[in-house]
Order: C-alpha cells, then structure tokens, then sequence
C-alpha cells in the first residue's frame, strides 16, 4: 500500500473513533482497534504527517489528536461509497412518510425522521416557489363586491389574497375569470407568469376587461412575491446532546441562525437532487456556522430539485450515516410529491 494510501487509512481510522468515542486518538489506540497492518511506530510516523499536513490536531489538553475541517474534508471525498440504509431503516421511513396527508405533513415528519435517523438538526425547505409552476388559480366569491384569488402550485404550496372590486361581481362574471386565468397561467412556471399579465390585460374580452384590471395587481404580486420560501426546523435539542468540543464557545450563534432561517436558506440554494453536499466548518460562510457541518441535497422528481433537506451538527458527525439518511429520506420525499 502507497504511503498517501496507508496515511488515508490512518485517518479514516481516527474520524470513525473520534465520532465514536468523542474522545481524542492516540497511536496506540489505533494500533489496538484497527488492523492497519503496521506496527504502532509506522502509525505514530504517519500521525506526525497528518498532523504536519494539517489534517489532525492535537487538542491542547490531551495526548491524542482530533480531524481538522480539512481532515474530515478528505475523509468526505475519499469515501469510497454512502453506506446505505438497512431495509428496516427504509421501511421505517416509509411507513412514516406514508400517512402524511398534505405538503405540510410530509415535510414536517421528514423533519422528524431526519432528526430521529441522524440525532443531528434537521431541515427542510418548502418546494422553493422560484422552481414552482402553477397548477390551478381558483377564485371564489366572498362576497358581492370581494373575491379571494387562491394560487396552487405544482409543488403543493397554497397561497391565497383577497381582492375588493370597486362594484359588484356576478356569478357569471366569476366562472368567466376563473376560465380566462387557468387558461393564461395553468402550468405556466412562476418566474415566467408575471409576464404573462400585461398581456391578459389586452386580451380579456371588452366586458371582462375591469374586473381583470383589478385582479391584475393581486394577480402579480400572488405569482411574483408569493409567500416567502420557508424551513421547517426538527431536533434542535439534539445540538445539547455534545459535549464541550463539539462548538467551542457557545452554541447561541448557531441557534440563532437557524433561528432567522436565511442563513440556512442562503445554504439551500445551491443543492441539487443528485448529489449529497456536505460543508464542513469554515467551507459554511456565515460565521454562526463555522463550527458546523451541513449535509444537505434536492428533493424533487428526477433531476429537478424542488427544494432542500439535510441536517445540520458538529463537524464530529457520522459523515456517512447523515450522507444516507438525507439522501434517502429526500428520494422518498420526492416520490411522495410526484404522485400527489
């Protein structure tokens, strides 16, 4: 075996004990647990590399060592496989998944079961209204002279304006508008649909033509400024469940990103439903987060990612159990969501 390989050996043998034992590594301890094939001086030899490399360092309190960010780095992309879930893991996550009842419910037990699966923080987004389209524009009377204009997506999301007309609506005029919206909009993406209204505008047939000038306004802010995209966060006690050098300092930093959400948001925006990223510490921009590590991927039907999943803990985390738990729950996910 290579020096570079024996070496990467040594190291995924010091991440799978520190994640373990949350205790520090010694070369002695290696040399114990691990069959590495060479004596405990090639092992202490090879540390010192690691070390002088930057992948490992020596807590000052203690005699072993601990992964860097750029040690659980290489340790993340050399990993020769996501181990994947047992069948029972899988069916669990099914059977849970499966009673859901709408959006909302399928994203909130996937919280759940994320945090259960990885005992880290879970996240999920809402499907981001940006890759969304538009699956119904309902409108219903309210009252003589006040409709409600209720926009569904493709991703499940509902969002729903009231609208005052300055006189008042038939019946008939109502179904008119109901007709002329679906066929302007249905299965229009929601970034190319505000363009779409100017040109209702000149359309409409002359009777219909004030009523659809005072919907327009709605209208566009309901496609252009839906609701804000949101999390839904699971399992933030899990973060208590360290110990002191899991997040040197405090976690109040942390807490209170996740907290505010845009930070996290900010993350999602870059997944994609192919691939697990994992951010490891500094790789994480915001500050909060420098002594984080975030796994994250897409959920969506194929390769179109609907929104984002993953968890959020210290870098010591079972890298390639969270890997596959988030990838899983997110391939179910997005089943889940093409069929509905």
């Amino acid at each position: 075996m290579a020096h570079d390989e024996r070496r990467l050996e040594v190291l995924r043998a010091i991440v799978q004990d520190y994640v373990s034992t949350n205790d520090p590594v010694g070369s002695k301890a290696l040399a114990e647990r691990h069959d590495l094939g060479v004596s405990p001086a090639t092992i202490r030899n090879d540390m010192a590399v690691l070390e002088e490399q930057g992948y490992i360092t020596q807590p000052h309190t203690s005699a072993g060592r601990v992964p860097t960010d750029k040690g659980y780095r290489l340790f993340v992309d050399r990993l020769s496989a996501v181990k994947p879930l047992s069948t029972a893991e899988r069916r669990a996550i099914e059977r849970f998944l499966d009673g859901a009842v709408d959006l909302h419910d399928v994203l909130s037990r996937s919280v759940r079961l994320l945090a259960q699966l990885t005992r880290q923080v879970a996240v999920v987004q809402y499907p981001a209204l940006s890759r969304s389209a538009v699956r119904h524009l309902e409108v219903v009377q309210l009252a003589a002279a006040r409709l409600m204009l209720v926009l569904i997506t493709d991703t499940g999301r509902v969002e729903q304006r009231i609208v005052d007309t300055p006189v008042d609506v038939g019946a008939d005029a109502v179904a008119e508008l109901r007709t002329l919206l679906n066929a302007a909009f249905a299965g229009a993406k929601l970034v190319d649909a505000g363009g779409k209204v100017p040109d209702l505008l000149d359309t409409a047939p002359p009777h219909l033509r004030g009523l659809v000038a005072t919907v327009s306004a709605t209208l566009l802010e309901t496609l252009v400024e839906p609701g804000e995209d949101r999390l839904v966060i699971g399992g933030t006690a899990n973060l208590a469940r360290g110990n002191a050098l899991d997040f040197p300092g405090t976690l109040q930093p942390l807490l209170e990103a996740l907290e505010e959400q845009v930070v996290v948001l900010r993350l999602m925006t870059q997944v994609d439903a192919s691939t697990v990223l994992v951010r490891i510490g500094e790789e994480n921009a915001h500050e909060a987060l420098t002594g984080a590590s975030f796994v994250s991927v897409g959920y969506g039907a194929g390769d179109r990612a609907l929104g984002g999943l993953g968890v959020v803990g210290p870098t010591r985390m079972d890298y390639p159990m969270n890997m596959a738990a988030v990838r899983a729950v997110a391939r179910y996910v997005g089943h889940l969501l093409a069929e509905s």
